[in-house]
């Protein structure tokens, strides 16, 4: 995970749109769930129960059916499965052929939908349309933050999150605020907002997504006994919040305690396959010479990426990277430019400069690197990446500032090229390619 909190904030209270909250101070608190262990009684499963049933009944039901493609597009975040989405699809477009005027339950579903398949300007779009039906909706601006932001659109993604904040200052306009700190490199900020979120949660599942999102601000920023607490309080208050598993893993990997690490991480991709589990879980495997064990679960990654893309997610800046260091550069550049199209983020940035680099295109990846640190983010991939290309290019000065940076954000930042960065910098000398 290369920023803290990423794409997991674009359910981040997304079933807060429910269509009697149409006036200031009318909304409920949100659950945050973002992949607590699914079961056949958990409450998203049961609500999903209920509404089916209700829909039998009365089948033209337009904010029933807008409620149901919220709770798909949240269980499919919850489950790694993608096939919900076009069953969210089909909902949100039946509620909003039956209900055409002010169903901004159904656009903020369409919104987040969008978010969800990377398809970021339509999700603006969407949100928009939301917005402009009810600006009283703190959930809605949230998600217009969460489409601005994915287009590298900073400034307004940040008076989207104050206006979410000034309309209910709770955890999940908090930790978007926290992010917007995060990505402009205000560590300190940034962790202030999330302890402001955890003591604002309303409920353990709350809670374990604000401990897990404080880990990874520790983590990313090279503290993973801090990061290892935070999880371990996160499972004390919900012990089947998934997320905080993987959170637990890495940091027991840093602290070299792999054996741990590495039955953690194993149970929660057994809970839920997240890409980004599987792929941790292969590296870790990797760099610890395991390397059928590896082999599986890069294998299943490209399983998962190829469901992804066949329920309509648009793969970019974590299928490049991937095919970067474990495929194919040739296919990562191509996955990257087109995926810079829809996302012009930081991290399809980086991607793409990683990308050019690998296909010894060393001007056009210093330039997207460039735009991939241009918000002074502190990311220590970003640097390691830029390092390497300086290196190519012959700036061996700036290879060992860009690697001394690395290092001094986070030493830990991934199993394999850590310790690559930490040879490059030590060794006699500093070799091209």
């Amino acid at each position: 995970m290369t920023i803290a909190l990423g794409v997991g904030l674009f359910l981040a209270g997304g079933l807060a749109l429910a269509p009697w909250q149409a006036s200031p101070g009318s909304e409920t608190a949100s659950s945050l769930d973002q992949g607590a262990a699914p079961a056949a009684g958990d409450p998203l499963s049961a609500d999903i129960a209920s509404l089916q049933a209700q829909l039998r009944q009365t089948p033209t039901d337009a904010q029933a059916l807008a409620a149901l493609g919220l709770e798909y597009v949240q269980q499919a975040k919850n489950t790694a499965d993608p096939s919900y989405y076009p069953k969210a699809e089909a909902a949100l477009q039946r509620s909003l052929a039956l209900q055409k005027a002010d169903n901004f339950t159904a656009e903020g579903g369409m919104a987040a939908l969008e978010n969800a398949r990377h398809h970021f300007t339509a999700a603006l779009g969407w949100a928009r349309q939301a917005v402009a039906v009810n600006p009283y909706n703190s959930t809605l601006f949230g998600t217009l933050a969460d489409a601005y932001t994915q287009l590298g659109r900073y400034d307004e993604a940040a008076d989207a999150v104050q206006r979410m904040v000034d309309l209910r200052p709770g955890a999940p306009s908090l930790a978007r605020a926290s992010y917007v700190a995060e990505l402009r490199g205000d560590i300190a900020t940034a962790r202030h907002d999330m302890q402001r979120a955890l003591q604002d949660s309303g409920s353990p599942t709350d809670q374990a997504f604000a401990y897990y999102y404080l880990g990874q601000l520790a983590f990313n920023n090279g503290d993973p006994s801090a990061a290892l607490a935070h999880a371990r309080q996160g499972l004390a208050v919900a012990p089947t919040y998934t997320p905080l598993l993987q959170a637990k893993a890495q940091a027991e990997a840093a602290l070299g305690q792999t054996d741990a690490a590495i039955t953690d991480l194993t149970q929660a991709t057994a809970r839920v396959p997240q890409p980004e589990y599987v792929l941790q879980l292969g590296e870790l495997d990797q760099s610890l010479g395991r390397t059928a064990q590896a082999t599986e679960q890069y294998q299943l990654f490209r399983a998962e990426q190829q469901l992804f893309t066949d329920n309509g997610v648009t793969p970019d800046s974590d299928a490049a990277l991937f095919e970067a260091d474990h495929g194919n550069p040739q296919q990562a550049l191509a996955v990257a430019r087109a995926g810079l199209k829809t996302r012009p983020f930081l991290e399809t940035h980086d991607a793409l400069a990683w990308a050019l680099y690998l296909n010894h295109l060393d001007r056009q990846a210093l330039a997207e690197s460039d735009q991939a640190l241009a918000q002074g983010t502190r990311n220590a991939l970003f640097h390691y990446h830029r390092a390497l290309i300086q290196l190519a290019l012959g700036d061996t000065t700036g290879a060992r500032t860009e690697l001394t940076t690395t290092l001094a954000i986070n030493p830990y930042f991934n199993p394999l090229d850590a310790p690559r960065a930490r040879a490059l910098l030590s060794g006699p000398d500093l070799k091209t390619r």
